[in-house]
């Protein structure tokens, strides 16, 4: 059945996020026939219509107001419903990130709607929409359906395939009113600096737990994820290495910590407990290498190896060496 659907994007450096491709190509699924509308803010976003055309939107939604650069609730709430007053969405997509964890609720409230947040499966059903997430720390899943309209689904990073670029792909622009007073003010910013691919978009994540016994195991973590490729990999840790002050916090896969999806995740010494895995159970593929046996995250591996890491990730290394 056609539909509208509203993708709300984003933007980084200037340029559409990965994510925010990947949200049009569920939108364009889930539209069937309908109209897949973008909503964009921030400085530079009228200049990526031609990019989100050709990734599957048919109408943006733009304002180039600079005051949009920062998430702030106030300003982006009031832009996504005048958004939503010009172009009537049955199904509003948010990324699950820092912007769709507060506004995917503060609009399904002001909609006097529903919201289904850090998604893995959006689909349509004879029986209507359905959105699938991880439930019990990645133990069990669970299915939510709507009874109200718009629909709200903030939904994971990599849970979704963008569709094949669209050559020569255009569509209706409609300008947004600038942002308006504020009733916030950020007052500064302090970003964590870490060096390479970050770890929620990097294809491979090698992380280590506390089972490395000391700091000086991530040496060996970051190794291996060296053989992959710096362009390839990147090193997460679990909470209780980060707690310990082995690694930092910035790397720290699970539910207080960082989301992931890659396609091969690399788990060194880690027990795998819920709050771990919460972190990690959308990806493609696990590894799992720890030398009990009974350890959990060999549950939601789709290979293990029993082993001390020490005896075991050297030889991974030159495995992989040989290979690429």
């Amino acid at each position: 059945m056609a539909q509208d659907i509203l993708v709300v994007g984003e933007l980084a450096e200037g340029a559409l996020t990965p994510t925010s491709a990947e949200l049009l190509g569920l939108a364009t699924r889930l539209a069937d026939g309908g109209k897949t509308n973008l909503v964009l803010l921030g400085s530079g976003a009228t200049g990526q219509a031609a990019q989100a055309f050709a990734a599957g939107a048919d109408r943006v939604l733009a304002s180039d107001d600079a005051a949009y650069d920062q998430y702030r609730s106030d300003h982006w709430l009031a832009a996504v419903e005048a958004t939503l007053d010009q172009a009537s969405s049955a199904v509003v997509l948010i990324a699950q990130s820092m912007v769709g964890r507060d506004l995917g609720p503060r609009l399904a409230f002001r909609r006097g709607s529903a919201v289904a947040t850090d998604c893995l499966r959006v689909e349509q059903t004879p029986e209507g929409l359905r959105a699938t997430r991880s439930a019990y720390g990645g133990n069990a899943q669970a299915t939510y359906s709507f009874n109200t309209s718009p629909a709200v689904v903030t939904v994971r990073a990599k849970s979704q395939d963008p569709i094949a670029p669209r050559a020569g792909a255009s569509g209706e622009t409609v300008a947004l009113p600038n942002a308006g007073a504020a009733r916030t003010e950020i007052v500064g910013r302090e970003a964590a600096v870490s060096e390479g691919l970050q770890i929620q978009d990097a294809p491979i994540v090698v992380s280590g737990g506390r089972g490395l016994g000391a700091p000086e195991g991530f040496r060996v973590v970051e190794e291996l994820a060296a053989a992959f490729g710096s362009d390839k990999a990147a090193v997460g840790s679990s909470r209780a290495a980060c707690d310990l002050g082995w690694y930092p916090p910035s790397q720290q896969v699970g539910l207080t910590g960082k989301v992931v999806s890659p396609d091969l995740y690399v788990a060194v010494a880690i027990s795998g407990a819920s709050q771990h895995m919460a972190g990690c159970s959308g990806s493609k593929t696990i590894v799992a290498i720890n030398r009990d046996r009974e350890a959990n995250i060999f549950k939601a591996a789709r290979f293990g190896i029993v082993g001390d890491y020490k005896a075991v990730v050297p030889e991974l290394i030159k495995a992989i060496k040989e290979l690429l």
